[in-house]
């Protein structure tokens, strides 16, 4: 039976930093889920209609880009990710 060295690292201890980023990821899902569901709620926080997220439409086609949004976000998951590493 050949056992990879990456199977090893996962029974002596190596783990526990995939659990780590298990939990980590099993909290961003439900906190992406509590905005879809409570989102109409939150109109304070105004993700996706924030200044600098774009919106073109002409007939039937609309073409939306939320780049302010998706700066945001990746601001905040930065420093999630950066204080989970300390």
């Amino acid at each position: 039976l050949i056992v990879s060295r990456t199977w090893l690292n996962l029974m002596d201890g190596g783990g526990v930093q995939l659990g780590r980023w298990l939990i980590v990821f099993g909290i961003v899902f439900v906190v992406v889920g509590i905005l879809f569901v409570f989102g109409g709620k939150l109109s304070w926080l105004r993700l996706g209609r924030l200044p600098g997220d774009f919106a073109w439409g002409r007939g039937s086609v609309r073409i939306y880009f939320p780049l302010m949004t998706s700066i945001l976000l990746s601001l905040i998951l930065t420093l999630i990710f950066w204080l989970f590493r300390k």
